[in-house]
Order: structure tokens, then sequence, then C-alpha cells
């Protein structure tokens, strides 16, 4: 005869807990204990990848690390080599060809007329130089009535390089640099961040933008541009750089990069 204890051990049956043919029950199934497990596995993985990746290394170091800024320059400074590779072969192959090309002197004259206004030669003439920097880290508003500048007042900005080369062009200019590259009809003057991304090379402030015309002229039409009348609103008031030189007579150079269209087709 059971006693109530044995009774409120094995239900309502009040025997022996083998329960028929004597069979016994086995441990109620608990997912809580295969996640455990499967969380402690997961992470011993993780522990060995990262050992492995690191070699004994602090992967966390940006000494080990390959910045992008760095990579950028190393790629601007590979294109301003394959740049000047092609300048040579291109004088190269113009040499060559004017040695016997069949051509009339009338042609000749035309060619060079089209190698001219398409920038790829040589220009020499009267020019200004218009410079741009960014202001000071520490500017404070140096007029009455101006807020205190935030970070994006004080840096030049690509639709303000962008207003100093259409009026200069709207000017009159012949020709125009920007640092060191001259500009021709496919040309694209891009900023990321504050820095000055051309033709596939990197620039840093000040920029430099030199123009090939008549002096005057090109002064008179920066004076009445609207955007660069809304940039010297900045450089009065938080100390942007602008600066306008004459330069006397000046040779720019041939653009030397690619001439072909990658996202534009002649219409037909």
């Amino acid at each position: 005869m059971s006693n109530s204890a044995d009774s409120n051990a094995t239900g309502s049956t009040g025997s022996d807990p083998a329960g028929k043919d004597g069979f016994r029950p086995g441990p109620r199934f608990r997912p809580v204990r295969i996640l455990t497990v499967g969380v402690f596995a997961l992470a011993g993985l993780l522990f060995f990848t990262s050992f492995n990746t690191a070699k004994g290394t602090d992967i966390r170091s940006d000494d080990n690390l390959l910045k992008l800024s760095d990579l950028i320059q190393q790629h601007s400074r590979k294109n301003k080599e394959l740049d000047e590779s092609n300048a040579s072969t291109r004088d190269q192959n113009e040499k060559l060809a004017k040695r016997d090309d069949g051509s009339t002197t009338a042609q000749d004259d035309q060619l060079a007329g089209l190698e001219k206004d398409t920038g790829t030669q040589k220009l020499t003439g009267k020019a200004i130089t218009v410079t741009l920097n960014d202001a000071p880290p520490n500017a404070t508003a140096k007029l009455p009535g101006y807020p205190e500048p935030q970070p994006d007042y004080l840096v030049i900005h690509q639709q303000d390089l962008q207003a100093v080369v259409n009026a200069l062009w709207q000017g009159g200019a012949q020709g125009i640099k920007v640092m060191d590259q001259r500009l021709i009809s496919t040309s694209a003057v891009r900023c990321v961040g504050n820095t000055l991304i051309l033709q596939g090379r990197v620039y840093s402030p000040p920029y430099k933008i030199q123009a090939i015309g008549d002096p005057a002229k090109m002064q008179k039409s920066l004076a009445d541009s609207e955007a660069i009348q809304n940039y010297m609103v900045y450089v009065n008031v938080y100390g942007l750089g602008w600066k306008v030189t004459e330069d006397g007579t000046v040779t720019l150079p041939g653009y030397s990069g690619t001439v072909d269209l990658h996202y534009a087709k002649p219409v037909e």
C-alpha cells in the first residue's frame, strides 16, 4: 500500500512509477539547454575566425588598415602618371602623323584650329588667376547681425569653383586651367568633402584657377556673377579666401587625358 507521498509523486495511479509494461519516461526535453550549447558553439567559431584573421596582430588598430584617403591619393598619383604618359604618346603620334599624312595645308590649318578649340594644345596669352581657400577653422563672424559660422560655412564648395569657371568662360576666356590641369568641354569640377576631384585626380585647397583672355572682361564677369557675389559675403563675414591676380603672358598646357566619351554619343 502506497503512502500519500508516493501518490503525489506518481499521479493518480498510486502505484509503481514504471507504469505499464515497465516503461519509465525519460527526462523532459528542454530547448533552453540546446540553445545555450548553440550559442557557445557559435561564440567559439567567431573567436577562432577572429584569431585566424588577425594572425597575432591587433585587428582594431588603424595602423593595420589601409585608409581610404591613402587609397585615393595613391590612385590620384597613378592617374597623374598615366596622363603624363598619354601626353607623351600623343606628342609622338602627332609628330609621326605630320611627316607624311597626305593632307593639304588648308586641312592642316583646320585641324590646328580644332585642336586649339578643344584644348588639347598649349595656349599662350594674357591671363588672370583666381585663388579660393578655406577659412581658418577658428573663424568667427566679422560683421554684426550674422550668426556664428557652422563648419559648412568655412570650406570651399563645388558650386564656388563652378561659379568661377563659368564666369571666366562668360568673360571670354580662351582657355582655363584648374590647378595643373587644362579644362576641356567634358571636364567636370566635383568636390567630395573639402577636396577637389578633377579628371581622376585629387586636390586640396587652396584652389587656383588660371584663365587666358582679356583680363578686364574676365574680372568684370567675375564681379557680375550672382553666385560669386554670394560667395563674397562669406569672404567678408567668415574669412573665406579670395584673390584675383593678373599674371601677364603665360602658357597653359594642353589637355593630356583621354578624349573618349563614356556617357554620351553624337546625335544622328
